[in-house]
């Protein structure tokens, strides 16, 4: 009897034991798709214009007082650096036109040479439109006043314009911010719509809105002195 009873036993233990692999089912396969990553969410940067290739002037055109003179008499090109004799006086533009964009430019007084006056011309049009300076709007770049709007056959408002705008010049926010002469000095000016803003050495010291132009050529002016400039970058801005 006794042995009758462990063999039931036996019975019902590997019964319910096969029963219940049964119900287990085989393990999961491997999965052989390659795993997911987040998706990219940054926008793709627009690629800077690098206006002054640093070799030559190819890409702008001239504007002189001295219907004879050649670009070459003004403006020279050595070691990646533009150079400006500043006379005869007139202008160098880009062929093309721009708008809704920063402009990056690096200038110095030249060690040694007496400061003067230069500026850089936005939104550059019509040719003549003030003697030989065309219609455009300058950021200033005269010594001890760079950042200051001239109009030029154009126009635009400032802040507390009662008393920073004298005739055709509108004054910079902020003084003492070019670096020593013969250093490097960078500015940069933001085109946005009818909105310039201008930064000397990183600090905001000019900002114009109701601009009546907002496209044009960029123009570096020749007016009595020389100057150096270097990096002419443009970057465009996003809509």
């Amino acid at each position: 009897m006794r042995h009758y009873t462990f063999l039931i036993a036996m019975a019902m233990m590997i019964g319910f034991g096969c029963e219940s692999r049964q119900q287990a089912g085989p393990p999961p396969a491997a999965s052989s798709a390659p795993a997911t990553t987040a998706p990219e969410t940054a926008e793709p940067a627009i690629e800077t214009i690098e206006l002054f290739n640093g070799r030559d002037l190819t890409g702008w055109t001239h504007v002189l007082n001295v219907p004879e003179a050649k670009m070459e008499d003004v403006w020279s090109v050595s070691d990646g650096v533009l150079r400006c004799r500043g006379n005869p006086v007139g202008y160098i533009a880009t062929i093309d036109e721009y708008e809704n964009y920063v402009l990056d430019v690096e200038w110095r007084w030249p060690e040694g040479s007496k400061p003067g006056n230069n500026g850089v011309l936005v939104h550059t049009s019509t040719p003549g439109a003030l003697g030989i300076w065309p219609k455009s709007i300058e950021v200033q770049l005269q010594h001890n006043a760079a950042g200051d709007f001239w109009i030029i056959g154009t126009q635009l408002k400032v802040t507390d314009i009662e008393n920073r705008r004298k005739d055709r010049r509108h004054l910079r926010l902020v003084n003492d911010v070019e670096k020593p002469l013969g250093e490097w000095n960078h500015m940069e000016i933001t085109c946005r719509g009818d909105e310039v803003l201008v930064k000397v050495n990183g600090v905001l010291v000019n900002h114009a809105t109701d601009c009546s132009v907002t496209r044009g050529r960029i123009s570096l002016q020749s007016e009595g002195a020389p100057i150096e400039y270097r990096n002419i970058r443009l970057r465009p801005l996003k809509d």
